[in-house]
């Protein structure tokens, strides 16, 4: 199978990235599945309904989340009635939505995305790992291809989830800090790992935001409005191979530029 997973895509920028450059990769590189993280989505943070269709139409089977899943109320009736958008299972019981999903569906499913949420420098959570735990319990022995996206701020606790998991999944892709990491990898019992697969949005930025606004909360250390930059943006992405049995057989780097 021919795995595509998409980075954090920022706003309408990130959305325009998409619309451009997916159809082309699905059909170049014969993608079977997409799945992308879209928690900024929605003019920068955040998530609603309208952007979560647009990129659902665009060819993406499965859209995740993150810290902003939550931002906008209109997306909770979403999270819970469409299976193909997920929010990070380690949210505390009675949270909106679920934290996995299975594709197609839970009648013939072969494919499962699961989602969490690190703890280290972010808001608290239950445990990722015991979570993930709980979850794989759960699934179903025809599915065979595991995919994990960890939204997550530290290295060090996406590295360890990825090991933590090894052998157990098909991949563990980090996303939340919109800068790709060269790191790609196959792990020693067959589980694909990026620390983060990056953005898709305004490449001239400061992690998708307008970089003045950026430089002038760090000087003056005062609150400041952060909008999605403009211009040029990047489609950033991790394509991954893996048998018949889930277990990853190669993975590269997607990185295009985008007018």
């Amino acid at each position: 199978m021919n795995i595509l997973a998409i980075g954090d895509v920022i706003g309408e920028a990130g959305r325009r990235a998409v619309r451009q450059v997916l159809p082309g990769v699905v059909r170049d590189w014969r993608i079977d599945f997409v799945f992308a993280n879209a928690e900024n989505a929605s003019g920068g943070i955040g998530l609603t309904p309208r952007e979560a269709k647009e990129l659902l139409d665009c060819g993406i089977h499965v859209l995740t989340g993150g810290n902003h899943t939550f931002r906008f109320r209109e997306i909770y009736g979403e999270l819970d009635t469409n299976p193909r958008i997920v929010r990070p299972a380690n949210y505390p019981s009675g949270a909106p939505g679920r934290g996995f999903v299975l594709f197609p569906d839970e009648i013939n499913p072969s494919v499962a995305v699961i989602n969490l949420i690190g703890r280290t420098f972010m808001e608290p959570t239950d445990c990722p790992f015991r979570r993930a735990d709980e979850i794989l319990t759960q699934l179903d022995d025809r599915v065979r291809v595991i995919l994990v996206d960890f939204h997550a701020e530290a290295t060090s606790e996406k590295q360890a989830l990825g090991w933590y998991l090894n052998g157990r999944v098909t991949a563990v892709v980090g996303t939340h800090t919109h800068v790709q990491t060269a790191d790609e990898r196959i792990l020693d019992k067959g589980t694909a790992y990026i620390t983060d697969v990056g953005m898709c949005g305004p490449i001239h930025s400061v992690l998708g935001v307008n970089a003045d606004c950026v430089i002038r909360r760090f000087v003056t250390q005062l609150p400041v409005r952060f909008e999605v930059a403009e211009g040029q943006s990047v489609f950033c992405a991790l394509h991954i191979e893996c048998d018949d049995f889930g277990r990853a057989t190669s993975v590269r780097r997607v990185s295009v530029i985008v007018d």
